[in-house]
């Protein structure tokens, strides 16, 4: 199952996108069962990733793409090249609140070597 996308998610995640670099590298052997475990780590802790495939056929790119999209429960964002971009949202009980911030308390004033003298 492909995870869908409307075309204004899809634009933003291709700006966010943009100044990623490629995470996981699929070489000559193909989808691997390791490779899979990659792309399923990579996108639990970052949600989006890019991926290159080293695949000269364009059709062969956009199989693996889908594979991996149905495979994962992913959204295909985009396929430019070598370099795919794949979307899929963390689940609700994956999300950690965000730590309070700690008061920051302010130091004490610096004493000059006058203060000392009288």
């Amino acid at each position: 199952m492909i995870l869908d996308l409307t075309s204004a998610q899809r634009r933003a995640l291709r700006a966010r996108a943009h100044a990623l670099n490629p995470v996981v590298m699929v070489g000559d052997a193909g989808l691997t069962t390791p490779v899979m475990n990659e792309i399923h780590q990579n996108l639990a802790s970052h949600e989006l990733i890019k991926i290159r495939i080293m695949a000269d056929e364009h059709a062969t790119r956009g199989r693996f793409l889908g594979e991996i999209c149905t495979t994962l429960h992913a959204a295909p964002v985009q396929h430019i090249g070598k370099i795919l971009v794949i979307y899929r949202p963390r689940p609700a009980e994956a999300v950690v609140a965000p730590k309070k911030k700690t008061k920051i308390r302010p130091k004490p004033a610096r004493r000059t070597k006058r203060s000392f003298q009288h």
